[in-house]
């Protein structure tokens, strides 16, 4: 049985073709999820200095081959809280971000900023209290979302944005997005979840 043929992308566009060994495989295909994070991890650690490059080059790759196929599901990204009143993250939420922040860690950052202006979308209505999950989980999609940004001005900078225009309205998109949960927010005397991505947005000129 030959082993499984991979196909890689050099930076200029060039394909290359290479197998992966049959034992290797295997291991692949049966390690768990655990023990592939531990293997990529160290073995990026311990690898050349362009193999993390490669290793990124080659996750957006195959993101962006799988993006329409695997767009994370937006719907009930929140849902209400037993009293009724509150709202509290879903697990829906949670398959999203996990599919926001595969893009801007393999440097797609723009790509991923039409999934969390879907989420800061969602906030606008709901209600939350200054502490508990709800108040917890924007905290963390506040720094995803400066995360998600330093990715941009990275992607930007490697020179890998085509299209200028659509990436300016991809940002114009995500202020909007945020400076409408703010009004939102003051409007029923809640604290602003989003302090930190609204100042990587403001102080970000390209």
């Amino acid at each position: 049985m030959p082993a499984p043929q991979i196909v890689a992308h050099s930076p200029d566009g060039i394909k290359a073709f290479g197998h992966v060994n049959l034992m290797v495989d295997t291991l692949i295909a049966n390690a768990t999820i655990e023990d592939l994070r531990a293997i990529t991890r160290n073995l990026l650690a311990s690898g050349s200095p362009g193999l993390a490059s490669a290793f990124t080059d080659a996750a957006r790759i195959r993101l962006r081959q799988t993006i329409a196929k695997r767009i994370a599901n937006t719907n009930g990204l929140f849902e209400p809280e037993l009293d009724g009143i509150h709202a509290a993250p879903s697990s829906s939420l949670d398959n999203t971000l996990a599919r926001i922040r595969s893009l801007y860690g393999a440097g797609m950052g723009f790509a991923s900023l039409g999934l969390l202006v879907t989420i800061v979308k969602a906030t606008i209505g709901l209600r939350w209290g200054r502490d508990g999950s709800m108040a917890a989980m924007l905290a963390v999609i506040d720094t995803d979302i400066s995360q998600a940004i330093q990715s941009c001005k990275e992607e930007l900078e490697g020179g890998r944005v085509n299209d200028l225009t659509a990436a300016r309205d991809a940002v114009n998109k995500l202020w909007v997005s945020v400076q409408e949960s703010l009004a939102d927010v003051k409007s029923w005397g809640g604290e602003f979840p989003f302090e930190r991505a609204a100042s990587s947005i403001e102080f970000w000129k390209f």
